[in-house]
């Protein structure tokens, strides 16, 4: 069969003239795009300038591959060249030519995040609007925009809002080949999946089961060729996606940066590993991981040699020594987010952390994808209604198999991961959830109109019912519009009455009822506005971060650093490092603030990047001379390159390099000028 006879198999559309009610729907379509990328483009816009450099982290990365092709190629941490950030790519270069064409500044590294966003929404809106038509489409583009975790995300220059974006066009790719069953589209769909994993490694690819079972099933002819075509495409998504890791495997390690966060140097290892499996199956830091033993008994040991930082810690009560947090503020606002998710389970997108960033509409989506799957299910004939299999090139089919499916992929990975699960990881549910709560509610307005109108009564009762009694829930738990929990819960269930009772009013009752249930996950998403976003854990929610500086730190922590900065440079400060931390968070506020400073192990302040030998040469060499120690993640171990300037380095008196504060905020300084020989002595 050719690929032209393939295409007339899919089902044509049944209105070939335009009518009145074409006509309207034409002209809804674009209507309700605008209306939703208003909605979105306000939510993530709105006060974002309040949000600095959000991720000091990769703010810091980016300054840093502007000063080179070479640290752009291999996405540097520090201008040095010491130590690559710990995540593919991708959405680090897009931040980094936004800063090339306008300026490095808070705005051209999150304003195109913030636009990512908006995409998003276009993308689902569009691809629902094909498949389902725009009344479907309008649902699903407004569930997506309010999505809290999707608008926290946007509205920071993390990686997620590119994933996500690249995710949704490779699922309208994938419906696309499905329908067709054109090359070019199923090729595009495994490209843009491919630059997915380069965004954010094995993340990407939970939208791919969902996507090859729906071309499997869906897609015009024989089951072989269907096979044969997704092999191709599994092959060409695989060589995209490892394209740049290859490049960096096959450079010595010599001549570029140490892969950040990784054990062995190796960009697999970190993708397929820390990045990848590891956030499933469990490693430090997830809620299962079971090393956290050992780990915090090397902490321990660490700590010990960094008695004076032990002390401090310990006399002011704090874990990091770094940011100062309080649990809640005078005003009943929190000042800190919560960093993980709950035990795994699956309850956990409904318990804390999760919860209020994804579940507020969650029930619509889920109760949606079976309304979706009953219409396509129950088929007239006759005048009678029958339960019968659905015809595989049924349009509708496809879309719930690739965004119903995205849903419970995504779902059942973010319930049962027993490795790290930030909060924020819920961001990538929005698609599925929007899609799926749109079509649901049309599937039930359909359901409700036809033979079957008791299984669109139960399905529309429970969709409506149980999200709003989930909203009052989270409502009261979170004190978050707590006194108008009543109201939302009484008003749906006047309209889910009026839904069973009155067949006339139950469309209108519907429509309601989905807008109702609109309001509070878009005040919640709205709460954005109020105060800076927690760059490392971005967060929806009634939080506050008084006192925060643009460069992610408080006050005293960031004067402490620039005291720091100022005694370096002016007493002989090395070329290519100012001065080394031991991880990278208060390195990265060195760096945003101008100087060359860069972090001995890593990002958590373990990694094995640099050896006690390696950093003796460069002293040796006069590439390295001050070292930091303190800050963030001190007390997890370090590595043998911190723990040697710890016994081996002068430390400086707070007061010989003006210090600010008598504490320092647990900030020591060392100057290892002249102690290469004991340092590279040291065994570490």
């Amino acid at each position: 069969m050719s690929a032209a006879t393939e295409t007339i198999e899919f089902p044509a559309p049944a209105i070939r003239h335009e009518t009145p009610s074409s006509r309207g729907a034409r002209l809804a379509r674009p209507a309700g795009l605008a209306l939703v990328l208003a909605v979105s483009a306000v939510l993530n816009t709105d006060s974002l300038q309040k949000n600095a450099y959000a991720n000091t982290f990769y703010a810091a990365a980016v300054s840093s591959m502007l000063r080179s092709l070479h640290n752009f190629l291999f996405a540097s941490f520090d201008v040095g060249g010491l130590e690559s950030v710990d995540k593919t790519p991708l959405a680090l270069w897009l931040q980094t030519a936004s800063a090339k064409l306008f300026g490095f500044g808070p705005l051209s590294l999150i304003l195109p995040q913030a636009l990512i966003g908006v995409a998003i929404v276009a993308a689902v809106y569009l691809v629902t609007s094909r498949y389902l038509g725009p009344a479907a489409a309008l649902a699903a583009g407004l569930a997506t925009a309010v999505f809290p975790s999707l608008v926290a995300v946007s509205r920071e220059n993390g990686v997620d809002p590119l994933l996500i974006a690249l995710m949704t066009l490779a699922a309208g790719a994938g419906l696309a080949a499905t329908r067709s069953g054109r090359w070019r589209s199923l090729i595009a769909c495994a490209v843009l999946v491919g630059l997915a994993f380069n965004t954010k490694a094995l993340a990407a690819y939970l939208v791919v089961p969902p996507i090859a079972v729906a071309y499997a099933v869906c897609a015009p002819g024989s089951g072989r060729r269907r096979a044969a075509r997704l092999a191709v495409a599994g092959a060409v998504m695989l060589a995209v996606s490892f394209a740049w890791i290859a490049m960096v495997e096959l450079t010595p390690a010599s001549q570029r940066p140490y892969v950040g966060s990784s054990k062995d140097n190796s960009e697999v290892e970190l993708a397929l590993g820390y990045n990848g499996v590891g956030r499933v199956d469990g490693q430090f830091g997830g809620p299962d991981s079971g090393s956290g033993r050992a780990v915090s008994q090397g902490a321990a040991r660490h700590v010990e040699r960094h008695a004076p930082l032990a002390r401090w810690a310990h006399a002011h009560g704090y874990e990091t020594t770094y940011q100062l947090h309080e649990a809640v503020l005078p005003d009943g606002r929190g000042t800190s987010v919560i960093p993980f998710g709950g035990p795994p389970g699956p309850a956990r997108l409904f318990g804390k952390g999760l919860a209020d960033q994804a579940a507020w509409t969650l029930p619509l989506a889920l109760f949606g994808l079976v309304a979706l799957g009953a219409l396509i299910a129950l088929t007239r004939r006759e005048r009678r209604w029958r339960l019968r299999m659905p015809s595989r090139r049924d349009p509708r089919l496809a879309f719930m198999l690739v965004f119903g499916g995205w849903l419970v992929v995504e779902f059942l990975v973010l319930s049962e991961a027993g490795g790290i699960v930030h909060p924020y990881y819920a961001s990538a549910l929005a698609p599925g959830v929007g899609a799926m709560a749109g079509a649901g509610i049309v599937a039930c307005e359909r359901l409700l109109r036809g033979r079957r109108r008791a299984a669109g009564v139960v399905l529309a009762v429970l969709a409506i019912g149980t999200t709003a009694l989930l909203q009052g829930h989270l409502m009261q738990h979170y004190l978050f519009m707590a006194g108008v929990a009543p109201v939302l819960v009484g008003v749906a269930a006047v309209l889910c009455a009026l839904i069973a009772a009155a067949r006339r009013l139950a469309a209108p009752a519907l429509a309601s009822a989905f807008a109702l249930l609109m309001i509070v996950p878009a005040a919640y998403a709205g709460t954005t506005w109020e105060a800076p976003v927690q760059g490392t854990f971005p967060a929806a929610g009634p939080r506050s971060a008084p006192g925060f500086t643009p460069y992610g730190v408080q006050r005293g922590p960031q004067r402490t650093l620039e005291a720091v900065g100022f005694y370096v440079r002016s007493h002989g400060a090395t070329h290519r490092w100012e001065v080394l931390t031991d991880s990278s968070l208060p390195a990265s506020t060195l760096i945003l603030m101008g100087y060359r400073a860069g972090a001995l192990a890593g990002y958590s302040g373990t990694d094995p990047a640099v050896s006690a030998r390696q950093f003796a040469d460069l002293v040796r060499r006069h590439q390295a001379r001050y070292v930091l120690l303190g800050g963030a993640y001190w007390n997890r171990g370090g590595n043998s390159a911190t723990r040697s300037v710890l016994r081996d380095c002068l430390e400086l008196s707070p007061a010989v390099w003006g210090a600010p504060y008598p504490d320092t905020y647990g900030l020591m300084l060392f100057d290892c000028r002249g102690d290469a020989r004991a340092i590279e002595r040291d065994p570490g």
